[in-house]
C-alpha cells in the first residue's frame, strides 16, 4: 500500500474509535489573480496527505462502516480541456494509479453524497472552515433529512476532521522524512548562493532572485512562503518581504527563506554582512543568537517540552541583553527579573520556533490533552516531530539603547528533526558560525 492509503486506514481507524461515520476532504479551490489568469495551483494540504493527487475540483470521502471504503470525486476526461490546461487522470485512472475503492466524476457529487450520507452515525468534515463546503453539506443533510419516511436519518454528530489528520501529520514518516531533507538541501544551497554573491550596491530583490532561481533550478515547485530579504534595518521588521533597499556596507542582511518540494516545506534564516566582515557590535549580537539557538537546540529531543527550547533561548538572550547594555541592570534588575517581567521582549518578540512540514506553519498542537479544568502542558516532543529553532535580537533606534547596536536585526533559523537519539539538524549545509560565513564569502 501506498504511504497515502496507510493514511486514509490509519484515519478510517480513528473514525471507527468514534463510532464510525463518514468523512469529507476537498482539495482547494483554484483562484484567479486577475482578468483570464489564475494564481498557480496549488492543492490542499490535507487532500494530499491522504491522496497524492493534485489535480484541483476533487474531494475524498471515507466511509468507516461494516465495510470501509476510500472514494475519490475529480473530473473526467476531457481531451478539449486537455489541450488548454494539460493532463487529466479522469476518475477510472485516478482510482487504480493512487489506490481508491471506487472514484466518481467531480459532477456527481451532489447526487452521490446524500447516499453516502444516508444512516451514517457521524459526519466528518472541517467544519466552519468554508463557507462553500458549509452549504453543501446543509444541502446533502437536507436531502437525507427529506427521506426520513423511508426510515433513513441524517449524521446525529459531527466532529472536525482536521483535528484527527492534524496529529497524523504531526509525526513524519520515513517517506515526509527524505523529503524534507531534501527540500531543506536546497534551501541551504540557495542561502550558500546568496551570501556568495552578496556584495554592496545590490538590491533586495536581486538576491531574492538568485534564491529563486536555486530553488527551481534544483526541483523546488514553489517558494515555501515570501521571501525576506532585509538590509540594514529592514531586519528589524519581522515579516518584511524583499524589495528595492540597497545593500550598503556596513550592513547586515538577513534572509528567511525556504522552498517547497513535493508540496513538504523548509525554512531556513540567515543573517549576514553585506560586506562579508562582521564589525564589532554586529559579531557581539550575531555569537549572542547563535549561543541561544546552540542552547534551544540542546533543549530539542525526545521528552522535552516544546517550550524548552525557547525558555533556554531566551536566558541566553536576555544575558546578552544585560551584558551588551541593550538592557540596564540599573533598571531591569537581575536575570530573572528580566525574563519575569518580559524586558527582553524589548529586542525579542517572537516564539523559538514553530511545527514544520507540509505548511511551513504546520498542524499540530502545541500543547498536550489535560483533565478538564487544568492548564495544559506544553507538547511534549516525539520522534518525527519536525520544528524550526530562530532566536533573533532586532534592535531599534530607542533612548538608553547604545548607538553602536541601532538598526541590527539577526535572526538564525533551522528546521529540526526530533529523532529517538535526540535531534538532526535537516538545514545544518547552510553555514551560520561567523568563520564559516566569512569564509564562504570570500570565496
Amino acid at each position: 500500500m501506498s504511504p497515502y492509503a496507510n493514511r486514509r486506514t490509519a484515519l478510517i481507524t480513528q473514525m471507527h474509535a468514534k463510532g464510525g461515520g463518514i468523512a469529507i476532504i476537498p482539495t482547494a479551490p483554484e483562484v484567479m489573480r486577475n482578468r483570464d489568469a489564475d494564481y498557480p495551483y496549488r492543492h490542499d494540504s490535507y487532500f494530499y496527505y491522504l491522496s497524492g493527487f493534485t489535480e484541483p475540483e476533487a474531494v475524498i470521502v471515507l466511509i468507516a462502516g461494516e465495510t470501509n471504503r476510500s472514494i475519490l470525486f475529480c473530473r473526467e476526461k476531457n481531451m478539449e480541456r486537455e489541450i488548454w490546461d494539460g493532463f487529466r487522470y479522469g476518475p477510472d485512472v485516478a482510482r487504480t494509479t493512487f489506490g481508491f475503492d471506487a472514484a466518481y466524476p467531480i459532477d456527481s457529487l451532489d447526487t452521490e453524497l446524500p447516499r453516502l450520507m444516508a444512516n451514517a452515525p457521524a459526519l466528518y468534515y472541517a467544519l466552519g472552515s468554508d463557507q462553500k463546503l458549509d452549504a453543501q453539506v446543509q444541502r446533502w443533510l437536507q436531502s437525507v433529512r427529506a427521506q426520513a419516511r423511508a426510515g433513513i436519518t441524517p449524521p446525529n454528530a459531527a466532529f472536525d476532521v482536521h483535528i484527527l489528520i492534524d496529529d497524523m501529520r504531526l509525526k513524519k514518516d520515513a517517506v515526509e522524512i527524505d523529503i524534507m531533507q531534501r527540500s531543506a538541501d536546497i534551501a541551504a544551497a540557495a542561502h550558500r548562493r546568496a551570501m556568495r554573491i552578496a556584495r554592496p550596491g545590490l538590491r533586495e530583490y536581486q538576491l531574492e532572485a538568485e534564491i529563486l532561481h536555486e530553488f527551481r533550478n534544483s526541483g523546488s515547485q514553489f517558494p515555501a512562503y515570501g521571501s525576506i530579504v532585509a538590509t540594514g534595518a529592514n531586519a528589524c521588521v519581522l515579516h518584511y518581504r524583499a524589495s528595492d533597499a540597497e545593500l550598503k556596507d556596513g550592513d547586515l542582511v538577513l534572509i528567511d527563506a525556504g522552498c517547497e518540494l513535493d508540496s513538504y516545506a523548509s525554512d531556513i534564516t540567515r543573517t549576514f554582512p553585506a560586506s562579508g566582515k562582521f564589525s564589532g557590535p554586529q559579531k557581539e549580537l550575531y555569537e549572542i543568537v547563535l549561543a541561544s539557538q546552540y542552547a534551544a537546540i540542546a533543549e530539542t529531543k525526545p521528552g522535552k517540552r516544546f517550550m524548552d527550547g525557547h525558555d533556554a533561548a531566551v536566558r541566553v538572550l536576555a544575558q546578552g541583553m544585560l551584558d551588551t547594555g541593550l538592557l540596564d541592570s540599573n533598571k531591569v534588575g537581575t536575570l530573572d527579573d528580566v525574563i519575569t517581567n518580559r524586558n527582553y521582549s524589548q529586542f525579542y518578540m517572537h516564539r523559538t520556533g514553530h511545527w514544520l512540514g507540509m505548511d511551513v506553519h504546520d498542524v499540530g498542537d502545541y500543547r498536550d490533552a489535560a483533565p478538564a479544568g487544568a492548564d495544559r502542558p506544553w507538547r511534549t516532543l516525539e520522534a518525527g516531530m519536525v520544528l524550526t529553532v530562530e532566536p533573533g535580537i532586532y534592535v531599534r533606534p530607542a533612548e538608553g539603547v547604545p548607538e553602536k547596536y541601532w538598526n541590527i536585526g539577526i535572526r538564525i533559523e533551522d528546521d529540526a528533526l526530533i529523532t529517538i537519539e535526540g535531534v538532526h539538524i535537516l538545514s545544518e549545509q547552510a553555514p551560520k558560525t561567523v568563520a564559516d560565513i566569512e569564509t564562504l564569502m570570500r570565496h
